[in-house]
């Protein structure tokens, strides 16, 4: 399938040499949901404002569905809808006349009939004739999302769209997302939320001091970098480990009433049978045990501290 976001080489460089972005090369299929992920500072929104048209870059290219974002710059961006991280409105005007001129800005027809769902998807329809300067923060969010979707893109960038926000506008946007994805739109997401990536994303990017660490495949990434790990209960609290017990990734936790064994998955062997038996070797008695398989969090941080080292 032929991508629809396609980035090659990708490089802003700042007057007096900081290099927000390092070559970074992406393409993005038509519907799939990627969840981008980094630190503060990391580039993220630099790369979703360099294709926005917003920022412009040092070298490389951007293509949105077969249109260069310079070359065609509108016909690029007519294709697509942001929601920024920071919320610039205009007070006086009210809700429905900010997303109607929102939707003609980009060339589209009238129909209020399609504004309506979206105002009632976010619950925005019984404000639709206030004044933003007269909504909370939570709500201009839930405007600027509307916005977003007033002309019908096809590819939708998220940047940190529910930091700050309730927990009803984060289930509201992540049904929107859900019902988006159903229709084909292509969906760029930035999040401090991890476990959002990891609930609705089909792959997973880390991008980390301008640099692109990685992109693959969620449950793949999982499946590939997870490790799991054993808590074994003691009947008894220990403060030291029995040198026979050495050899193995063991760490005493909760006080000494548990120990805990960390072990790749993708090993021909977990070794977890002869760490039971060496357990009872040396006298200590297990009272219980659970595993616990690595998260994307603990995949992210990891990947993150290896590129800080």
């Amino acid at each position: 399938m032929k991508a629809i976001l396609s980035i090659r080489d990708l490089v802003k460089r700042y007057e007096g040499g900081f290099e927000a972005l390092s070559g970074v090369t992406l393409e993005i299929e038509k519907g799939e949901i990627l969840a981008l992920l980094g630190p503060n500072g990391a580039g993220k929104t630099t790369l979703i404002s360099t294709i926005c048209g917003i920022t412009e870059a040092t070298s490389g290219s951007v293509s949105v569905g077969g249109h260069d974002i310079v070359a065609s710059f509108r016909d690029a961006r007519r294709l697509i809808g942001l929601v920024p991280q920071e919320i610039n409105l205009e007070p006086f005007e009210k809700v429905i006349n900010t997303v109607r001129f929102s939707r003609g800005l980009f060339g589209k027809p009238k129909d209020d009939a399609f504004l309506e769902k979206i105002l009632r998807q976010l619950s925005l329809w019984d404000k639709k004739d206030s004044r933003v300067m007269e909504l909370s923060g939570g709500m201009k969010r839930r405007v600027l999302i509307a916005k977003a979707l007033s002309h019908e893109p096809e590819v939708l960038f998220l940047d940190e769209p529910t930091a700050g926000v309730d927990v009803e506008l984060r289930k509201d946007m992540w049904e929107i997302v859900a019902d988006l994805k159903e229709r084909g739109t292509t969906i760029i997401l930035t999040t401090h939320y991890i476990e959002e990536a990891e609930a609705i994303a089909d792959r997973i990017g880390v991008i980390a001091k301008g640099e692109l660490l990685l992109v693959e495949e969620k449950q793949a990434l999982l499946t590939r970098m997870g490790q799991k790990q054993l808590q074994i209960d003691l009947a008894e609290p220990v403060t030291a480990l029995p040198d026979a017990l050495s050899h193995y990734d063991l760490e005493i936790v909760q006080d000494g009433e548990a120990v805990l064994y960390t072990y790749d998955t993708r090993g021909e062997r977990t070794g977890i049978t002869s760490l039971l038996a060496d357990l009872a070797k040396a006298g200590l008695v297990m009272r219980d045990l659970q595993t616990k398989q690595s998260s994307l969090e603990d995949i992210f941080v990891g990947l993150v501290a290896e590129d800080a080292a």
